[in-house]
C-alpha cells in the first residue's frame, strides 16, 4: 500500500496510523498527527480502491451502503500491511493508534471489528458502523474516541451511538465528542482528540 512513514523522536509513543477520507491521500492527515502527538512516529496510508478517480479504503454500493465483501477483504489487506510495516520500520505491532476520517475512520473501525489487538486505540472522525450482526473480538484495554456532527448528513447521529454501544459491548472504552456541525473535520474536534489522547494513551 502506498504510504509515508516518519519516525518520531520518542520511540515509546504509539505509532499513529493515518487513514484519509474519500478523495484524500497519504499526505492528507499528516498535520493531524503533528497536532495530536508531535513526538510520535506516524504511518500514513493511501487507500487501494478508486471511486471516480478518488482513493478510498474499500468500495461502496451507494452513499452509506458498504460493499461488505470488499470491506472484509480490504480490512484483511490493511491488517497484513500493518504486520509487514511493523517489521520493515521496526516498531511494536501492538502499539498502533489509528486516526481516521470518514472512510478512513470506517476502515479503522473495521480493523477493531475483525481483529483482536489490531489497534491499541483509535481516533475516529465521523465514522459509521462498518458491519452489523457480527461478533466482535475482545476489545478490553482498547480505547476509542469518536468525533461526530449533530448535523452530519452522511453519518447520522444514531450511527455514532450504535458504534459506541457495539464497541463497549466488546469491552472497549469509548468517548464520543459532539460538534454542532456536519461531516467536515473541524479543528475543535482535533483539539478534543488531542486532549483525549493525552489523557488515555
Amino acid at each position: 500500500m502506498r504510504h509515508i512513514f516518519k519516525e518520531g523522536t520518542n520511540p515509546n509513543k504509539p505509532v499513529l496510523l493515518l487513514l484519509h477520507g474519500t478523495g484524500g491521500d497519504e499526505n492528507g492527515l499528516v498535520q493531524l498527527a503533528e497536532i495530536v502527538d508531535p513526538e510520535a512516529s506516524y504511518l500514513s496510508v493511501r487507500g487501494n480502491v478508486l471511486e471516480n478517480g478518488m482513493p478510498r479504503f474499500f468500495r461502496r454500493l451507494a452513499e452509506g451502503v458498504f460493499d461488505e465483501e470488499d470491506l472484509i477483504f480490504r480490512t484483511k489487506e490493511l491488517n497484513e500491511f500493518l504486520e509487514d510495516a511493523s517489521k520493515e520500520y521496526k516498531f511494536e505491532r501492538q502499539n498502533i493508534v489509528a486516526i481516521g476520517y470518514s472512510n478512513g475512520a470506517n476502515i479503522a473501525a473495521s480493523l477493531l471489528f475483525h481483529y483482536k489487538d489490531a489497534l491499541k486505540g483509535a481516533i475516529l472522525h465521523h465514522p459509521m458502523v462498518p458491519r452489523r450482526g457480527i461478533g466482535l473480538p475482545d476489545l478490553i484495554d482498547t480505547k476509542v474516541f469518536i468525533a461526530a456532527g449533530t448535523n452530519d448528513p452522511i453519518c447520522p447521529q444514531q450511527e455514532s451511538e450504535d458504534l459506541k454501544q457495539l464497541l463497549e459491548a466488546a469491552g472497549a472504552s469509548v468517548d464520543v465528542h459532539w460538534e454542532n456541525r456536519g461531516h467536515q473535520l473541524t479543528m475543535n474536534e482535533v483539539q478534543a482528540a488531542k486532549q483525549w489522547y493525552e489523557q488515555n494513551l
